[in-house]
Parts: structure tokens; C-alpha cells; sequence
């Protein structure tokens, strides 16, 4: 054996452990931040249809349906006029479905349509389902949500909805802009703080928990992919609206300070197959921090998006 042949053999035997415990190491820190991130912080619910003793809320439900996975998923319901459209709303990435509990009400007190806002993957109290997927799994949710709608039947025994509306935030806006591509009948998506990518979401949901830095939301990324077994996908959202076709579109961004203000935008070129878009920008509130709002600054926001699933859907 030559002189650099054995060179190499002894620094590969050196080296060679080295490597593999660090590598080792990495994708143990990987799988540890990804099952953190996809267990998102939980807290009691903002408030509850039962804790009401007076007003339309009272009408609310808890309901469940099997998701197409087998899994089981969980909302509140107000149901509308028999026929009338229905509107799915989709909270963003660490809130859960009692955040949308007054822009539900309202929508349902000026439209009459039924109303379905559920927790996500891995949201609310005591979750269904333990870990979020960052909309890998999310958009074929939306489409159980929308069977379970398609299920309900008026006291006459006759389909109690007609078209689809969603509106989404974040993770639920990208859950929303996946489920409609997959069924025709929704008519109406509005879209608020849309990320570029689940990636995205991996990223800022990494900073959220403490780790803003580089190198652990790489990990992070690849943890989930680990983790999920490689199911993870990271579908551009873009891409996901140039194969949707003949939807009513409202786009919903804040000022430069708002994270997802450019991705927001930059969907708007996109919806390329016969769609109509509405773009509001620079608003001073968001659904993404729409819980710690003023109630005059709530009004200011949800009253442009009835309208607009008023005008679309009717």
C-alpha cells in the first residue's frame, strides 16, 4: 500500500466517527425542533359560544368529522338560511378557532349564511390531532370541512348550503388556497398574511419559539421532514393558485411592517385562470393580529370582508 493510501485510511479512521456523531447530533437537534414547531403553543380558548347567555352566538355548535386520513377534525357551527352559501374561516399558525369567533358571528348575522370555523392541525385545546404539517396536510382538511358541509340537511330534508367560501390567515390561507384548488365549488377565497411557501411558515414559526437563527431553521425545515417520515411538501403558493380557475379573490395585506405583506401581494399575478382579484394593502390591522385589535379597528376589518363573501357567494 502506498504512503498516501495510508495517509487517508488513517484519517478517515479518525475523522470518519467524528463526522458521524456530529451528523448524528444535527439530525437529533433537527427532529427535536421539528416536533416542537409542529406542536404549536396552546392556550385555553379567547372565549366560548357557551360562556354567551344572550345573542345569535347562542346558536353556535361543537361539531366534528373524520377527515380523509382517518383522523378526527373539530369546529363551531351557525348554521344560515337553507340553501344559503357557507364560509369556512381558517385561523393562522399558533391561534386556534375562538380568534375568529366574532368575525363568524357577524358574517352569519349579516348574510345568513352557515358559518364553520374549525382548529387546525394540531390547534385549540386538547387538539384532535397532536402536530401541525404546515399545510401539507391542511388543504385536504378543507376539503373534509367542506363534505361534512355538503352532509347537512335543512329540517325540510333539503341540502341546508349552496356554494363555498373560505377565508383564511396564514397557514389557514394557504390551507384555503390548496383545498380550492382541489374542489371547483369554491367560489370565493379571501387571503390574509399568504407565506410564499410552507417553508415559510417552518421559518417563522422556528423564530417564534425563541430560535431566530439561521442554522436552527434549517434544521427545523429538515426536522419536519424527519419527522412527517418525508411526507412534508412545500407546494408554492403561487403555484397552487395558477391551477385554480373562475374564483372571486380578496387579498389582504398590512404596511412594509407586515412580515407577509410581499408574498400577500405577489399572489395577486397568479390567479391567471378566469379569476376576479381584490387587492386590499397597507391596512393598519390584519387577521394576523387581529385578536389584540380595538373594537372599532375589528369593525374596520371585517366589514369589507363580508362584503365581500356578500356580493361573491349571493
Amino acid at each position: 500500500m502506498s504512503p498516501r493510501r495510508k495517509v487517508l485510511r488513517r484519517l478517515a479512521r479518525t475523522f470518519l466517527p467524528i463526522i458521524l456523531v456530529l451528523f448524528v447530533a444535527c439530525a437529533a437537534v433537527a427532529v427535536l425542533i421539528g416536533r416542537s414547531i409542529m406542536r404549536p403553543p396552546r392556550a385555553p380558548y379567547l372565549v366560548r359560544p357557551d360562556t354567551f347567555v344572550v345573542g345569535p352566538i347562542l346558536k353556535a355548535s361543537d361539531v366534528t368529522w373524520p377527515n380523509h386520513d382517518g383522523t378526527k377534525a373539530r369546529g363551531w357551527q351557525i348554521l344560515g338560511a337553507e340553501g344559503s352559501p357557507a364560509v369556512l374561516l381558517l385561523h393562522r399558525y399558533g391561534a386556534d378557532r375562538s380568534w375568529l369567533l366574532n368575525l363568524s358571528v357577524k358574517l352569519n348575522e349579516t348574510t345568513n349564511y352557515t358559518v364553520l370555523w374549525p382548529d387546525l392541525r394540531g390547534h385549540g385545546e386538547n387538539p384532535l390531532v397532536e402536530s401541525s404539517s404546515f399545510g401539507t396536510v391542511e388543504g385536504d382538511d378543507v376539503t373534509a370541512a367542506i363534505d361534512y358541509l355538503h352532509t347537512l340537511k335543512s329540517s325540510s330534508g333539503k341540502p341546508q348550503i349552496g356554494f363555498i367560501g373560505i377565508y383564511g390567515v396564514e397557514l389557514g390561507a394557504y390551507a384555503a388556497l390548496d383545498g380550492a384548488k382541489r374542489y371547483p365549488e369554491v367560489r370565493a377565497l379571501a387571503l390574509d398574511s399568504l407565506p410564499e411557501s410552507p417553508d415559510d411558515l417552518i421559518l417563522a414559526a422556528t423564530s417564534s419559539h425563541a430560535m431566530n437563527n439561521r442554522v436552527l431553521q434549517i434544521l427545523g425545515r429538515w426536522g419536519v421532514k424527519i419527522y412527517t417520515l418525508g411526507k412534508y411538501q412545500s407546494t408554492r403558493s403561487c403555484e397552487l393558485a395558477r391551477s385554480i380557475r373562475n374564483v372571486r379573490v380578496l387579498l389582504l395585506s398590512g404596511d412594509a411592517s407586515d412580515p407577509w405583506r410581499n408574498s400577500t401581494l405577489a399572489l395577486e399575478k397568479c390567479f391567471s385562470n378566469g379569476g376576479i382579484v381584490e387587492v386590499r394593502k397597507d391596512l393598519p390591522l390584519t387577521g394576523f393580529n387581529l385578536v389584540s385589535a380595538a373594537s372599532e379597528q375589528e369593525e374596520a376589518y371585517d366589514r369589507p370582508v363580508i362584503e365581500f363573501f356578500d356580493k361573491a357567494l349571493r
